[in-house]
């Protein structure tokens, strides 16, 4: 059976406007409208590291008690929550980095070289 939602506790929480804080959330896989919608936003467009942004306001479907998770809400986010997000959407998605091992071609000395994910941010 495929898992499409995946819990997930921030490491600080969101602090909403009435000063509660918001921490165990629920995240979805993201899909391809996910991922292409966002790019014709004029904030992206303007500012293509807004792209996270939106992208996680897609995907995080529950924070706390909060009855909608918007860009506003990401945007509100400390950073190491945002890292945190940033990171277990791209291990979700499938888009983590990987490590492979190589042997450089001239002094012949193995080591690991971390590859990006391809599309990722």
């Amino acid at each position: 059976m495929l898992v499409t939602e995946f819990d997930f506790q921030l490491p600080k929480g969101y602090v909403d406007p009435e000063g509660t804080l918001h921490s165990k959330g629920v995240m979805r896989l993201a899909t391809a409208a996910d991922e292409i919608y966002p790019l014709k936003d004029p904030r992206v467009q303007n500012w293509p590291a807004y792209l996270i942004v939106l992208l996680l306001a897609r995907v995080v479907t529950k924070l706390g008690a909060l009855t909608e998770v918007n860009a506003g809400v990401i945007e509100g986010l400390f950073s190491e929550d945002l890292t945190y997000l940033q990171d277990m959407y791209n291990r979700v998605n499938g888009l983590s980095s990987h490590v492979i091992n190589t042997r450089c071609p001239h002094c012949r000395h193995d080591h690991e070289v971390e590859v990006p994910p391809l599309g990722g941010f």
